[in-house]
């Protein structure tokens, strides 16, 4: 998966330094810009596009709220994830109206983020990777009904965990092989990131259906690789 490129939005620039440090610790994604005022957030995000904003609500010269409505008037592609201070319901009600992705309250904890980030990195790829829309692909794409459906229904998956992609991992590696987790990736037309989330996921469900072992290559570097393990005869 081609890095998505990601814009931050955050007029105080110790916060906007923290984010930086944070999003450079996540290979999935690439940074674009820094902007620390509504005027600077609305002309990078015109320039440059991005995939993702990270966009606080309270601005010197403006309220980020009227940004996200921008875009969403312009059909701009550029989705958003609000990170603020702002606790009022309103805002929230405000925000999900312009259809953010995720609203992240201050301050900021850098699981949380990686969280929202690799839900959307998810999101990006299911939707590149769709052949046809049928009615679990909608309910897997909707964040109400993720992780509800199917053969795992019966508890809910953690977020950035959905069945659809669970289903496809199973599919890929069923031959029983030794598979890293980048050669899982390529093979679902996926990251090598989100494979990798997805295997030890499912090797920490306590099912004992997938098992990881380290390897050696040729110059000694240890490498994870999964196997499905067949049940006995």
């Amino acid at each position: 998966m081609t890095p998505i490129r990601l814009l931050i939005a955050e007029d105080d620039r110790q916060i906007a330094e923290i984010q930086r440090r944070f999003i450079q610790r996540l290979e999935q994604v690439e940074l674009c810009g820094i902007a620390h005022t509504l005027a600077d957030a609305r002309e990078q995000a015109d320039v440059l596009k991005p995939d993702l904003i990270l966009l606080d609500v309270y601005f010197p010269d403006g309220n980020g709220l009227d940004l996200l409505r921008e875009l969403r008037a312009s059909n701009s592609s550029s989705d958003v994830i609000l990170i603020t201070a702002a606790k009022e319901v309103e805002t929230l009600r405000t925000a999900l109206r312009g259809g953010v992705f995720d609203y992240i309250l201050k301050p900021l904890i850098f699981e949380r983020l990686e969280e929202a980030i690799n839900r959307f990195c998810d999101h990006v790829e299911r939707l590149s990777a769709l052949k046809h829309l049928g009615q679990d692909e909608v309910d897997a794409l909707l964040p109400r009904n993720s992780g509800e459906s199917g053969h795992d229904s019966h508890h809910r998956l953690p977020k950035g965990i959905d069945v659809i992609t669970l289903d496809r991992i199973r599919e890929v590696i069923a031959d029983g092989k030794r598979w890293s987790a980048e050669e899982v990736g390529s093979a679902m037309g996926a990251s090598r990131t989100t494979a990798r989330r997805y295997l030890e996921y499912m090797t920490g469900t306590g099912t004992g259906t997938l098992v990881a072992e380290v390897t050696y290559g040729s110059i000694g570097r240890p490498e994870r690789r999964y196997r499905m393990q067949r049940p006995p005869a």
